[in-house]
């Protein structure tokens, strides 16, 4: 069923060019080098030289974007406390046991809206809030009815696998203590599996678009009874070209049902979604696209292309966790092999990987076995670890986009951080322009390895030189009693998924260690 039109703009026709991006990033991450870059970790040729600024600090507007668009209807105020919001009282109760006594400026403005069941437009930049934001309002307009097997009640359409489980993650014990059940839909994973979870019965699935659609095809879900859907990070998804799979997604969901639309940035594809699928939406915007972080400072680092591999490695040595950011699979997969030769505990992270590899990296890296994460744009989205101080860019990003959205893996909710971008000669100019658009003025210093600046910027320190390996952790299974095992003789009920055949006995071919060589 095709909704008509429903927001009303202001100056929407003049935009200036932030258009979709030919070449997307993101999902599959590492997608293939950019054109023209030469140096060992890809980066991309521009001529001249950039200006430098001060201050480190965001400007509040971003060129490129669209208008928020005019309620027609006034939004109710914004609460101070969210004992003053309508929400069952087992939220609230949820909300004191996880440590969250304050709503943040988009929760406060967005949620007595959303609850009311208004369509919501929110511009946020990640960290502040948003999924929590949105989560509430699922739950709490969710909580009390029953969903059929393979017929979900609420829908949250994210970008990333790992947006996904984080998404997941944040909203289970909000979820639990409303008896209500939630499934997660991603590719990399058992779609068998999913398609099970589905068939029991969820009342609110995480999805990704891609396979949220092959599990409605095999006909294993349907959307016709979701009456709240949520978009969050509509940019990205636009970006990684899945707008025709997220416009006949929502086309299935009830055509009276609430939508709310969550965006670091607004160009022209959110635009579209905008218009098509929200009505007369009630609009709140946090730090326009990521603009004016207080907590955060944006340093160019200027480096020689001669200096360049040992000032990474000096950076990634330091006293803490540090997310670096490359272009391409084949080179976080090479850096992190001279990381670990030089001593740093080193992983990579990208769309090589399968959902298990990086589910366990991240662990490994919020567990601090591993400090320094070398990812491509699959971890610009969805990652979220506490206390994470410094984002190092070690070449430009495709664009500011790109820059807004891997920076907010610090500086979130509040906590300060850095991000740094290691600025080669012939990057100087395509790295000023890039921060022009981004409405940032960053603070620029020449580097060396072994520098003072360098190390009261970054934290950089020599690196050991002493050999180290990242192994699997060890998980111990439960062992089953043969009076438990479903299968015949005893046999725990699996044990004949891997055997070879013409045998009774399991095939266990030794465990890869992908994070290490």
């Amino acid at each position: 069923m095709n909704r008509s039109s429903r927001s009303s703009y202001q100056n929407a026709g003049s935009r200036s060019g932030a258009d979709a991006r030919g070449s997307r990033s993101g999902g599959g991450a590492g997608s293939g080098s950019r054109s023209g870059g030469s140096s060992f970790y890809g980066s991309r040729p521009a001529g001249g030289r950039g200006s430098s600024g001060r201050g480190g600090r965001q400007d509040s507007s971003l060129q490129g974007e669209f208008a928020m668009p005019v309620s027609t209807t006034p939004a109710l105020p914004a609460v101070e406390s969210f004992e003053e919001l309508d929400m069952p009282k087992a939220l609230l109760s949820t909300l004191t046991r996880q440590g969250v006594t304050a709503p943040f400026p988009i929760q406060a403005a967005t949620l007595p809206n959303s609850l009311a069941g208004r369509d919501v437009l929110g511009r946020g930049r990640t960290g502040s809030g948003k999924t929590i934001a949105f989560g509430l309002a699922v739950l709490a307009r969710t909580a009390g009815r029953r969903a059929e097997p393979r017929r979900p009640l609420a829908l949250v359409l994210v970008p990333t696998r790992e947006l996904a489980q984080q998404v997941t993650e944040a909203l289970t014990p909000y979820a639990h203590a409303l008896r209500l059940r939630t499934a997660t839909v991603v590719g990399g994973m058992s779609i068998g599996r999913q398609a099970q979870a589905l068939n029991r019965g969820a009342e609110v699935v995480v999805a990704t678009p891609g396979r949220l659609k092959d599990l409605i095809q095999r006909g294993d879900c349907r959307l016709d009874e979701v009456g709240v859907t949520v978009l969050d990070e509509a940019d990205q998804m636009a970006d990684m070209g899945f707008l025709p799979q997220v416009t006949e997604l929502l086309e299935q969901v009830e055509q009276d049902g609430q939508t709310m639309l969550f965006s670091a940035t607004l160009d022209r594809n959110v635009d579209r979604l905008v218009r098509r699928f929200l009505k007369d939406p009630v609009t709140h915007s946090v730090d326009p696209s990521a603009a004016a972080v207080s907590t955060m400072e944006h340093h160019l680092l200027h480096v020689q292309n001669h200096d360049k591999n040992a000032t990474i490695a000096h950076i990634a040595s330091r006293d803490g966790g540090v997310i670096m950011f490359t272009d391409t699979k084949h080179g976080a997969d090479r850096l992190v092999q001279e990381l670990l030769a030089n001593g740093v505990k080193a992983a990579a992270l990208h769309g090589g990987k399968s959902q298990p590899q990086r589910t366990r990296t991240l662990e490994q890296f919020r567990s601090g076995r591993v400090t320094a994460l070398i990812a491509t744009n699959v971890a610009a989205r969805g990652i979220h670890v506490d206390g994470l101080d410094l984002v190092v860019n070690l070449d430009p990003p495709n664009d500011h986009k790109d820059y807004l959205h891997r920076g907010g893996r610090t500086a979130r909710a509040g906590e300060s951080g850095t991000v740094v971008t290691l600025v080669l000669p012939h990057q100087r100019r395509e790295m000023a322009r890039m921060m022009t658009t981004a409405g940032i003025t960053p603070t620029s210093t020449r580097v060396m390895p072994g520098d003072e600046e360098l190390a009261r910027i970054t934290g950089a320190r020599v690196p050991t030189g002493i050999p180290t390996v990242i192994s699997d952790p060890v998980v111990e299974r439960p062992r089953r009693s043969a009076s438990t095992g479903r299968g015949r003789r005893g046999r725990p009920a699996h044990a004949g998924r891997d055997q070879q055949p013409g045998t009774g006995s399991r095939s266990r071919a030794p465990r890869r260690v992908e994070l290490a060589a």
